[in-house]
């Protein structure tokens, strides 16, 4: 008995949940229903919309050949009138002189009669040509073509999905340009939806993406630049549908475009503590030091559980990121430097800092991963470093293994700095203008990582760019050339 009653109870329960299910689909249907009835309403209303817009036209290009027509008969009526009153008033003195001239060649007295009135008569100086025509027929028209033209309205089609090329897409000095096509051309076309999105994973997209997707509408031709991107992630993903007025076609085939830039952070963990570091910026905070100092007073004197402490808060901002390097002590002394957390071991990177002119000083460059905790950039071998002073008298200097050359160039807001690993070159640029500042020559034998130093001011790192297309063409044209710095390398 307990058997059939579990067994009716299972039964009872499918039963239930199957009916819950035929409910929400009657509900479906119910709201299809209603919204068929509300798209009819709207599709007939546009349609009628549109036809009347049609008539409307029809009409306005009717009454505008109409009085075209009356303005052309109007015109030539004047013209015809004048000429037929001239004629008939010539006329009436030519019949005036024939009768003068005749009485006098009746006359025994001829002589009186003048006969250059008779040559002079207006009926010799008329024209006997009409000076405008009867014939209306220019002002005909034949809708035999428009006529087969309206024959032919239909509801717009759903436009075909575009293929996107490719081949043709480009991605350069973080642009991307992407080009696409339609398997035939369709006039009804009346713009293009272009959606986008990053990815760090090559080939189709995924069910769940860690990015959003980005829309561009109303692209009126087939191709579209998208630019001043900044490259966080290893891929971008296009996608692309074509619409009318009516309707969006299906999206075409998604195209994974390839975005390599070199991206990275800074290590807030390496930061000097007179440095605050917030996600890319830096700002140089006088008292970061005496509030550690501070902190361990209150440690001590407290033996607070560090972790739960004021001073623990201080110390670690929810937007300083741990070090990612293990076992870098943070820089000290008059060392205050920060590094980037990602280290360089093959390609060219290139990235940009703007920076605070009215710092004291300020330094950027690459540093290899065990620089010295008290080494400031610049004054050992083991980094690069362009150099601003602004103390007592402002200079630009290059700097390495503690040796200076001073740059006779202006001096930027925003520096680009360019690493080519295998080769051994770093260059700096103006980042506005690409105009090379300063290059290293030297042969880097372990990794490198970004450098950064600054007292009394701050400075931005913006990353994930590309290698500008000037700054490799400037490469490949100095690439060979002796070093004008040797001495610093």
């Amino acid at each position: 008995m307990g058997d059939q009653k579990e067994s009716l109870r299972k039964i009872t329960t499918t039963l239930a949940l199957k009916n819950e299910e035929i409910t929400n689909f009657i509900c479906c249907l119910k709201q299809s229903l209603e919204n068929l009835e509300s798209n009819s309403s709207r599709v007939q209303e546009d349609l009628e919309a549109e036809f009347n817009t049609l008539h409307s036209v029809l009409d306005e290009l009717k009454d505008s050949m109409v009085t075209r027509i009356k303005q052309e008969r109007a015109s030539r009526t004047y013209e015809l009138q004048n000429q037929l009153s001239a004629c008939s008033k010539a006329l009436e003195s030519s019949e005036e002189l024939l009768e003068v001239a005749n009485q006098t060649l009746c006359s025994t007295e001829a002589n009186d009669f003048n006969q250059s009135s008779v040559t002079m008569a207006p009926a010799f100086r008329l024209s006997l040509k009409a000076k405008a025509s009867d014939s209306m027929s220019h002002m005909m028209v034949d809708f035999t073509q428009e006529r087969e033209i309206l024959k032919a309205i239909k509801f717009l089609p759903v436009p075909a999905t575009p293929e996107i090329l490719l081949s043709e897409c480009q991605v350069c000095d973080n642009t991307v340009t992407v080009l696409w096509a339609l398997p035939e051309p369709d006039a009804k076309i009346d713009h293009y939806d272009l959606e986008y999105r990053r990815t760090n994973h090559e080939g189709p997209p995924r069910a769940r993406e860690d990015y959003p997707w980005m829309v561009v509408e109303g692209i009126r031709e087939t191709e579209y630049t998208l630019t001043g991107l900044r490259f966080e992630t290893r891929y971008m993903t296009f996608r692309v549908k074509a619409c009318n007025k009516a309707v969006a076609g299906e999206f075409s085939e998604p195209v994974t475009l390839e975005t390599h830039a070199f991206l990275f952070k800074l290590d807030a963990g390496s930061a000097h503590q007179n440095l605050k570091v917030e996600d890319l910026s830096v700002e140089w905070d006088s008292c970061g030091g005496k509030v550690v100092q501070d902190i361990r007073k209150d440690k001590n004197r407290t033996n607070q559980s560090p972790m739960h402490s004021p001073a623990r808060t201080a110390m670690n901002s929810p937007k300083r990121v741990p070090s990612a390097r293990v076992g870098r002590d943070r820089f000290t002394a008059e060392s205050y430097t920060v590094l980037g957390d990602t280290f360089i071991d093959a390609g060219q990177q290139y990235w940009e800092v703007r920076f605070d002119k009215e710092s004291k000083a300020f330094a950027v460059g690459l540093a290899l991963r065990n620089l010295g905790r008290f080494d400031q950039l610049g004054k050992s071998n083991a980094s690069w470093c362009i150099h601003l002073n602004n103390w007592l008298q402002q200079s630009l200097t290059a700097k390495h293994n503690n040796k200076a050359r001073t740059l006779d160039c202006q001096i930027p807001d925003r520096i680009g700095v360019y690493c080519n690993y295998e080769e051994g070159v770093l260059s700096f640029y103006n980042a506005r203008t690409k105009t090379l500042m300063h290059t290293f020559r030297t042969k880097f034998t372990q990794p490198v990582v970004p450098a950064f130093s600054v007292w009394n001011g701050s400075f931005s790192v913006q990353t994930g760019l590309q290698v500008p297309g000037a700054v490799q063409s400037g490469q490949r044209k100095n690439s060979g050339t002796s070093s004008s710095n040797a001495s610093l390398t």
